[in-house]
């Protein structure tokens, strides 16, 4: 079984010398395998797989993939001729929470989107009947779903993935909108649950990343549906707003049929009940597993390898260092900076004194609105403190919490603008290919998605000339391989161009996977926070796990960091020992 796939933004027959035409030998015997219009179109039943028109094309805009036998027949949507194909669906489950992991761009929005009734499935055609798509799920527990859906019997809330966009498309104050979409009469609860109530009488443009997404959630939970979709909850809240809002969803999970979209492993493995792994090509076609307990499912997807499909979906597996907590294996001091404050009206930080050492990664990690951001900015020289105290004599590379794209130009001319070696072989093995950039290098970057933008901005961060490179939030809208790349790549970076690096973040295994030391920072959100002096990664996971409550252990199988459910025996044993990050014994 064959499928082609051509990339509509890619392919630029005006700008080529239609190279797919010209080298295919099928043309060449007379027969129409390749016709080029406003774009190439490709015949699957005259291909034959030889892959010459996928290399020579010079945009890269042309996919062919021999898929198994099993999957022919079982096409649940295409988007047109030579359109990206999904295979299968996930399963809803009343009372339960499942959950969809894979990578990015291997359709888990559009299988939300058939489910949600935003999109009729057409069966890989250009259009099918309800009868039809029975008759393709008939015996399987989707059947009667499906069916409800088609009756407009289903009524469904979305949380969307990007919750930057709201502020584009509702004005005015928090509350008003938390009133007209309660449909349930449990705003006032959600507000009290998910921390809200300072936000209430805001201006939701005025509302950060974390307040955002917990309106975005409270939103969705509101409203009187059967079915809801919450397409990645975990950005930009800290853990402690993550283990929150996974239990606000657990409990609505209950009553209603609840699918998750999830990045973050170890929230994931806390929330779904199962989960399906959807795996594929990108852009080019994805299918989605059956359903399989939590802790399998993460497991098999961390290895690359799935049993039951018996398909590699990964060259290499996710690994994660058995050794951890690690201490620092530098000494030499870098830099020093001074214990200083900085004052915003209703805020204050006050950090104490420490050193960023030679060749290390620093991990951050914190509650929201305790001044993280803040102390980075004042590191980087974007901010000043109070006193002014505050003189780091280094060259200094920042990537900011909010990228944004207002850069109108090639992601290719971008990059090299910052360093020209950016194609040689060094950045094209290091950076490009493990981040996917290479396929970004000649789009725009307005025209790039939340990941893709976040993938550019880390590495144009570190392709800078600088001593420290400073990094607030690196894992945001990125997948959970494209997260563990990137912290192979400031890891190797560090290692290898003998550079420091600061990195802020909240997801567990990016801090774990990254970090030779850590900084806590504790505090009041919104009203004071408070930077300790970094330390080792025992004591600082240690400090910052204490302070909120939560134990982690260690998975036995892939040694993936797992947070123990509260007031399990482990999570006593732990917390009677002082050990809140891996039990020695683990």
């Amino acid at each position: 079984m064959r499928i082609a796939v051509v990339d509509d933004k890619r392919c630029k027959p005006k700008r080529c010398s239609r190279e797919c035409i010209k080298y295919c030998p099928v043309v060449r015997t007379g027969a129409e395998a390749v016709v080029v219009d406003d774009k190439a179109v490709i015949s699957e039943e005259l291909c034959v797989g030889c892959g010459i028109c996928v290399r020579k094309c010079p945009f890269k805009a042309i996919s062919i993939v021999n898929l198994p036998e099993r999957l022919e027949g079982r096409e649940v949507h295409r988007y047109g001729t030579n359109g990206f194909v999904l295979y299968n669906l996930p399963i809803p489950r009343r009372g339960y929470v499942v959950g969809l992991l894979g990578a990015n761009g291997t359709g888990k929005s559009t299988a939300i989107r058939i489910l949600s009734g935003q999109l009729k499935p057409n069966l890989g055609k250009k259009e099918a009947t309800w009868d039809e798509i029975f008759e393709r799920f008939a015996g399987t527990e989707l059947l009667d779903y499906l069916k409800a859906l088609a009756d407009k019997k289903i009524t469904t809330a979305v949380k969307p993935q990007y919750i930057e966009a709201i502020p584009r498309v509702w004005k005015g104050k928090t509350l008003n909108l938390l009133k007209k979409v309660d449909e349930l009469g449990i705003v006032d609860e959600l507000v009290v649950k998910l921390n809200l109530e300072n936000s209430l009488n805001r201006e939701i443009s005025e509302l950060s990343g974390g307040e955002l997404q917990r309106l975005a959630i409270a939103a969705c939970l509101a409203r009187d549906a059967d079915f809801y979709f919450l397409d990645e909850t975990t950005s930009y809240l800290d853990i402690y707003q993550r283990a929150i809002a996974a239990k606000v969803i657990r409990e609505m999970a209950k009553k209603k049929q609840v699918l998750i979209v999830e990045h973050d492993i170890a929230i994931l493995d806390m929330l779904a009940d199962s989960i399906h792994i959807s795996y594929g090509e990108p852009g080019v076609y994805g299918v989605v597993t059956n359903p399989k307990g939590a802790r399998v499912g993460i497991n098999q997807y961390l290895r690359g390898y799935l049993p039951d499909e018996n398909v590699r979906i990964r060259e290499k597996p996710i690994e994660f260092e058995v050794f951890q907590p690690r201490e620092s294996g530098s000494e030499k001091i870098l830099a020093e900076y001074p214990s200083f404050k900085k004052s915003y009206p209703g805020f204050v930080l006050h950090t104490e004194g420490g050193d960023i050492r030679g060749e290390e990664v620093l991990g951050v990690v914190g509650a929201n609105a305790t001044g993280k951001s803040t102390f980075v900015k004042v590191l980087a020289g974007v901010a000043e403190d109070d006193e002014k105290k505050v003189k780091l004599e280094l060259k200094v590379s920042y990537k900011p919490q909010y990228v944004k794209a207002d850069v109108d130009m090639q992601v290719g001319a971008f990059l090299r603008s910052i360093n020209p070696s950016v194609t040689s072989s060094y950045y094209r093995t290091e950076f490009l290919k493990p981040l996917r950039i290479e396929e970004l290098m000649d789009r725009s970057i307005n025209d790039l998605s939340g990941g893709e933008l976040q993938r550019v901005a880390v590495v144009a961060c570190l392709l800078r000339d600088a001593d420290l490179y400073l990094l607030d939030e690196p894992s945001a809208h990125l997948d959970v391989e494209q997260r563990s790349e990137v912290a192979r790549l400031i890891r190797r970076f560090a290692l290898n161009m003998q550079k420091s690096a600061l990195v802020v973040d909240h997801d567990i295994y990016l801090i774990d996977m990254v970090s030779d030391r850590l900084l806590v920072f504790e505090g009041e959100p919104g009203k004071k926070g408070v930077a300790r002096r970094p330390r080792s990664m025992r004591d600082g996971m240690n400090l910052f796990l204490s302070n909120l409550g939560i134990t982690f252990r260690r998975d036995e199988e892939t040694r993936r960091p797992r947070v123990n459910k509260l007031g399990s025996r482990l999570d006593r044993e732990q917390k009677a020992k002082g050990e809140y990050y891996y039990c020695k014994t683990h």
